[in-house]
């Protein structure tokens, strides 16, 4: 169903029943579908509510229509206003994890659990260390072969719906420690003008400090985070934001995506970790 918040309308999806868990995709400008089938395993003894963010996915917004980070803070507090939560347990993919960091940044008082699975760096420069090392990985000579002998296959002209699945693969092939992986991920696509607005208004962003005045402040929230040891977003961000909120720390040998990588895995730790019935 449409939920209307700050003027737009966002798509939203629940499973399960129980203890309300919010989800939150990645991207920016993504979609929550490519997080199925496998989030969909934590929807026993809890409900998961997933929505579209603005500006992605099945809520688009018209170009005049503001798609940076704080109107997505904004987003989510008026859902949690929606939804007659008192206070949020928060899961967040990638960027999504970032999401739920800049959202206990500013309504503390309102985040009860975090579960961030492959977050989002904190800092611009870790930030930065994921576009090089994304960029070799894709540059690897077995993904540019493929790249090749796809453009070479005339599949293109055979079957247009499984070129495209072959392409959005290898687009996606660096994130992965295995890149054969790639073929169990739900397609998705970012809309290119949510994604540029994010992270232009987050522009040289260190969340740091911000973290550190927050834990002396306020009462730490349950937090775990996972991460790949072959997550070309770098692993060391994650150690250090786990250290920031006093977090669990889940390694995993897998790449950027422990929900296809690791599914069992995956689901035992944030099992085991988010609020159920």
């Amino acid at each position: 169903m449409l939920v209307r918040v700050n003027g737009v309308d966002l798509f939203t999806r629940r499973s399960g029943t129980g203890p309300l868990v919010v989800v939150l995709h990645g991207g920016p400008g993504a979609h929550h579908d490519y997080l199925l089938p496998q989030f969909d395993r934590l929807a026993q003894g809890r409900e998961l509510f997933y929505y579209d963010q603005r500006g992605g996915g099945r809520s688009p917004v018209a170009r005049e229509i503001p798609v940076g980070w704080r109107e997505h803070v904004a987003d989510l507090e008026a859902l949690r206003q929606n939804l007659g939560q008192d206070r949020l347990s928060l899961c967040g993919y990638s960027w999504g994890g970032l999401l739920a960091v800049l959202y206990l940044l500013e309504h503390p008082e309102r985040v009860e659990r975090l579960g961030l699975v492959s977050p989002a760096s904190i800092t611009a420069a870790w930030r930065a260390a994921f576009e090089r090392r994304f960029a070799e990985r894709m540059n690897a000579p077995e993904i540019v072969r493929a790249r090749d002998e796809l453009r070479a296959s005339g599949l293109r002209e055979r079957d247009p719906s499984a070129f495209q699945r072959r392409a959005f693969e290898l687009s996606v092939a660096g994130y992965f420690r295995n890149w054969a992986d790639a073929k169990h991920l739900t397609s998705f696509r970012v809309t290119a003008r949510t994604q540029q607005a994010v992270w232009g208004g987050l522009a040289e962003y260190d969340l740091r400090p911000k973290l550190r005045r927050l834990a002396s402040r306020f009462p730490q929230p349950q937090a775990l985070v996972l991460h790949g040891t072959y997550d070309p977003i770098p692993i060391e961000g994650s150690r250090e934001l786990a250290e920031l909120l006093q977090a669990k720390l889940v390694e995993l040998p897998v790449g950027h995506c422990p929900h296809v990588e690791a599914t069992e895995q995956f689901v035992a730790a944030l099992d085991g970790f988010l609020p159920k019935g």
